[in-house]
């Protein structure tokens, strides 16, 4: 460097210096970018997991924007992280879609989401007619709140814990102070059993409507850990006492034993406090992770249960007009509920870490002749 070079950087440095001013050399901010492979992920209607491998030049965050799917962790480092994303089988005939949003700082990235529609056959006998019906489509309440059950439909009812089996729950209507027991969104209803305080709450809810004879169908996923006793089933209009008066189950399920459902039917003769139950069961393996129909066919003459169209359970009327046998010649309502512990529910104990336990119910349908 020549001497006019060097004079000329020791006036500009000495400038720098009497103006009071350092110049400016904050650091320009990096752009964040990620590398996504697949780019998009795509499931059937069935409860699904897959993994997604991201490349990054920073650290990251990671959002869902809906409840059926979800990541098995928010957060991301600078390099490879492998994120697991999980959807919930679809209860509906339509495809649904999301999006998961990456973040870090100002920059964000996309992976579109999609899931397919279920394929949902009709076991309806022929010459049944819809009467009455439930899908579970209201929307949510504003601020983004599920919705309840619809009042001119269903009614609560509100038991303290060990009212009946033993049972460990307490059942509220449908919500006490934060916690909701009974919650309508994506599509189906949600009966939650959970801890709340010292209590364990959930829900048990009945049809306002009664029927005589008919196929009752709801489309179902049931919950799971030991200690879930979720269940479908009708009782008397007009009750007076049990068993006399008959009850029909027509789909139980205990968390202790997965996989296998339960249709039954009580009356003073037949019922389980004297070894005289009339039951069957059938196996379901994916009870837990995929939606399957149950329902029971009455008529005058006989009580059938069905999952997915296939029979497994038969009572028949044995026209003696005795109603010790057979009670089951008036109307009876629909109820739906979780239970939590009991005589059947807790008879191998209970898994408290697997509550919050949720029992899905996409539809209940009522079809006459």
């Amino acid at each position: 460097m020549n001497v006019k070079s060097l004079l000329f950087l020791f006036a500009l440095l000495l400038s720098c210096g009497n103006s009071g001013t350092a110049p400016d050399i904050s650091p320009v901010e990096k752009e964040i970018t990620w590398q996504v492979s697949p780019a998009s992920l795509s499931f059937t209607a069935q409860t699904a997991t897959k993994s997604v491998l991201i490349v990054a030049n920073d650290d990251w965050m990671v959002a869902s924007g809906q409840l059926w799917c979800t990541t098995d962790r928010t957060t991301g480092f600078n390099g490879q992280t492998v994120l697991k994303v999980t959807v919930t089988s679809n209860p509906a005939e339509t495809a649904r879609n999301t999006e998961l949003t990456l973040s870090s700082g100002k920059y964000s990235a996309k992976i579109p989401v999609s899931q397919e529609g279920a394929k949902i056959e009709s076991y309806v006998p022929e010459s049944y007619t819809l009467k009455w019906q439930d899908e579970f489509n209201a929307p949510r309440l504003s601020g983004g709140k599920p919705a309840l059950p619809n009042a001119d439909k269903w009614w609560y009812e509100n038991l303290p814990k060990g009212a009946v089996n033993n049972e460990l729950q307490t059942y509220v209507g449908g919500f006490r102070g934060t916690d909701t027991v009974a919650a309508i969104h994506d599509g189906t209803l949600k009966i939650i059993a959970q801890k709340s305080g010292g209590d364990i709450i959930s829900a048990r809810i009945n049809t306002k409507e009664s029927w005589q004879y008919g196929y009752f169908e709801a489309r179902l996923k049931m919950p799971s850990g030991k200690g879930t006793w979720p269940a479908f089933w009708m009782m008397p209009k007009n009750f007076t006492a049990w068993p006399l008066d008959g009850e029909i189950d027509i789909m139980e399920y205990v968390g202790y034993d997965p996989g296998w459902v339960h249709a039954s039917v009580h009356t003073k003769a037949y019922n389980h406090t004297i070894g005289t139950q009339k039951t069957a069961r059938m196996e379901t393996k994916t009870a837990e992770t995929e939606f399957h129909i149950y329902a029971v066919e009455w008529t005058a003459d006989f009580v059938k249960g069905f999952v997915d169209g296939v029979e497994y359970f038969r009572f028949d009327n044995d026209k003696k007009g005795d109603v010790n046998t057979w009670p089951f010649n008036k109307p009876f309502y629909l109820k739906l509920n979780l239970a939590w512990g009991g005589d059947w529910g807790g008879a191998q104990g209970v898994d408290e870490t697997k509550l919050p336990a949720t029992y899905e119910i996409d539809y209940v349908r009522v079809y006459q002749k």
